[in-house]
């Protein structure tokens, strides 16, 4: 199934070029007094909700995919997880391109860097813009498979790493060049995109061998694999739950392959990533 929010906080079951509203399913989601419990209520419910949903399909209102704005999937994720330099070309044109490595000299695998955070604030869908800071510095582009968690987890195996996705959206980790750490860099507003829709994980039950495609204004920049990340994703749960709690609707990005490149206002990205879907992801025409 594949699952959004749209507009003002909707639930719709995507099928084909429509939209399905499915929002009364939201009503399975027990009431919350503070605080409230850690994740994602949809997502620690989605098995209750998809349910409901699909008894609701066929009455449900239908709209076109371009009638709706589509937000981020998930709308409380307690952290968004990103990997870096998670694929072998990526990691060579981080070397070889001063403009991404900025002096650094440690570019040579994951388990040198570990994880890093962006702040929940930088999250938004595809019927959104991204809105470009600091136009004196580079900003990139980096499509990424993201990986929606399910249920809490700590100290996952890569043998039960799966058992925990609740399913699969694509991600355009945003990123400001600089010397500066990567959180800070990666975490501006706008600049965690996740979307259009999540496609539950029974649906695709191999995330290991995907092609992703990203396109600037038509011209291909990142074409690649997810076989050809360096962690895949039962390891990166793992290594992910070495330090972090994870809970529902947390995030992981997964890593970028090569051909990361600037984005200018105006820029219209396509994304594309088998089994999820392509979707064009716009830049505003000024910087915030």
């Amino acid at each position: 199934m594949k699952l959004c929010r749209y507009n003002d906080n909707r639930l719709g079951i995507v099928e084909g070029n429509e939209v399905i509203d499915v929002t009364p399913a939201l009503d399975l989601i027990p009431p919350m007094r503070y605080p409230a419990p850690m994740g994602d209520q949809l997502i620690a419910n989605l098995a209750a909700v998809r349910a409901k949903a699909g008894g609701l399909k066929a009455g449900g209102q239908r709209l076109p995919l371009d009638a709706v704005k589509f937000l981020p999937p998930v709308g409380n994720p307690t952290k968004i997880v990103n990997a870096p330099i998670n694929y072998d070309d990526h990691i060579a044109e981080s070397k070889a391109d001063a403009g991404i490595a900025h002096g650094r000299t440690n570019i040579t695998h994951i388990s040198d860097w570990g994880l890093f955070l962006k702040a929940n604030s930088a999250l938004i869908g595809f019927g959104d813009e991204v809105k470009l800071r600091f136009p004196d510095r580079r900003n990139d582009h980096e499509l990424e498979l993201a990986v929606i968690i399910g249920k809490t987890c700590h100290k996952a195996t890569q043998a039960d790493a799966l058992s925990y996705v609740a399913g699969y959206s694509m991600g355009l980790d945003m990123t400001i060049r600089g010397k500066q750490q990567t959180c800070w860099r990666k975490s501006v507003d706008t600049y965690a995109v996740c979307g259009p829709w999540m496609v539950t994980a029974d649906e695709l039950p191999d995330p290991t061998a995907l092609d992703l495609v990203l396109k600037v204004n038509g011209e291909v920049r990142q074409n690649s694999n997810t076989k050809f990340l360096v962690y895949n994703i039962p390891r990166l749960i793992e290594y992910a739950t070495e330090m972090y709690t994870l809970h529902p609707g947390d995030i992981i990005f997964s890593g970028t392959p090569a051909g990361v490149g600037p984005v200018v206002p105006g820029d219209v990205m396509s994304c594309y990533i088998q089994g999820i879907g392509e979707r064009e992801m716009r830049v505003a025409k000024e910087y915030a």
